[in-house]
């Protein structure tokens, strides 16, 4: 497995809890939102290795975008969630053309 791809799964994973309603906006306001700083650190290390490895790069770019508008409440929960299910449906089919 290319190591993008697991990067796209496992910040899939993590948009998806952050997605949860009271659980994952719980969990950014507990960390002082520094857990949206650790998204964005991981996501930009994803778009590093999709550009070196040819995989889709969409769901990182929104993974960042995402990560700086996330603190606003209820935008914040939409684009979790957004980008986690592109994330998770990027990993599938680019594991799948592996």
């Amino acid at each position: 497995m290319k190591i993008s791809v697991a990067l796209l799964w496992i910040t899939g994973l993590a948009e998806a809890f952050l997605a949860i309603p009271l659980i994952g906006g719980g969990f950014v306001i507990s960390t002082g939102y520094s857990a949206l700083g650790v998204m964005f650190v991981l996501h930009a290390i994803t778009l590093f290795f999709s550009f070196r490895e040819y995989s889709p790069k969409a769901g990182s770019i929104l993974g960042i975008i995402t990560s700086i508008i996330a603190w606003i409440p209820g935008v914040g929960w939409v684009f979790h969630l957004i980008t986690a299910a592109v994330l998770l449906l990027s990993a599938t089919f680019t594991r799948n053309r592996i």
